[in-house]
């Protein structure tokens, strides 16, 4: 079930966007929009409807959606207390470009574009304090861009490795080491030497037939635990491209959802300043 109350200015003073609005432009503001209630799994509107409201969350909790090239559901968004959704789609006044449903009773303040031209129509100067806010957001984007591109692929595998690769890797780094090189050149010069001066009572005499079963036992370990190791390598390199693929498609995403606002806040404000 939806129903709709009058929005105390007080609730606006928590909207990062209005955050710089003073309390005669709060008013004007508040005394435009409203607050509307959605029950639990209430779809609060679907991707191609008319996007001529956005909405801005107070309580509740609610997903954004879209469909993918494979038609498989995506979520976009959880968005918080405080946080716009639907907001380029009104700005715009295009199709809603994703889904919104609320997972719990969900409270949200819904704004529509005669709202934010009645306010810059009465408060012009609102525009650049809501301009201040978007440039704070747009920026805030890319550091957190910045943040991401800098997320070490190594360290998200080592969180998910068992032991035994772990063990694997090991194995493998000294393997191919010059370390075990030369250990390993040590203790055959000195396994032969050794039972080359035993003579007849040696253990393993030339051509030392025990020594070559070991050194077949130990390729026969060795060499599927280093295939094991690279294909950790290889899920190393594969995690590597994906982060790249994500931290480029949501800074795309990021930024040109920003700069949009702000080309839509600056038409908005031409349209509405005095001539």
């Amino acid at each position: 079930m939806l129903y709709s109350m009058a929005c105390n200015p007080e609730i606006l003073r928590d909207i990062p966007l209005f955050a710089l609005l003073d309390d005669d432009e709060m008013a004007v503001l508040a005394s435009q929009v409203e607050l509307r209630t959605f029950a639990a799994r209430q779809r609060i509107y679907k991707m191609g409807d008319p996007g001529g409201q956005a909405y801005v969350m107070v309580s509740g909790k609610v997903r954004v959606t879209t469909v993918d090239e494979d038609h498989q559901e995506v979520v976009v968004d959880e968005p918080a207390c405080g946080e716009f959704f639907g907001f380029a789609s009104m700005l715009d006044q295009t199709p809603h470009q994703t889904s919104a449903t609320a997972l719990e009773e969900a409270v949200c303040m819904e704004v529509d574009r005669k709202d934010i031209t009645v306010l810059l129509e009465r408060k012009p100067h609102a525009g650049m304090d809501m301009m201040t806010v978007l440039g704070r957001q747009f920026h805030a984007s890319q550091q957190l861009v910045r943040l991401r591109s800098f997320r070490n692929p190594n360290e998200v595998i080592e969180e998910e490795m068992t032991t035994g690769e772990r063990v694997a890797d090991g194995v493998a780094k000294f393997g191919g080491s010059w370390s075990f090189i030369i250990a390993f050149a040590v203790v055959l010069v000195i396994y032969g030497a050794i039972n080359v001066e035993l003579g007849k009572s040696a253990w393993d005499p030339y051509p030392f037939i025990l020594l070559n079963l070991f050194l077949s036992m130990l390729a026969a370990i060795q060499a599927p635990v280093i295939m094991m190791s690279q294909n950790r390598q290889d899920t190393k390199d594969r995690l590597r491209g994906e982060l790249d693929y994500d931290v480029n498609r949501r800074a795309e995403a990021e930024i040109q959802a920003v700069s949009q606002k702000i080309r839509d806040l600056e038409e908005l404000i031409r349209e509405r300043l005095p001539k």
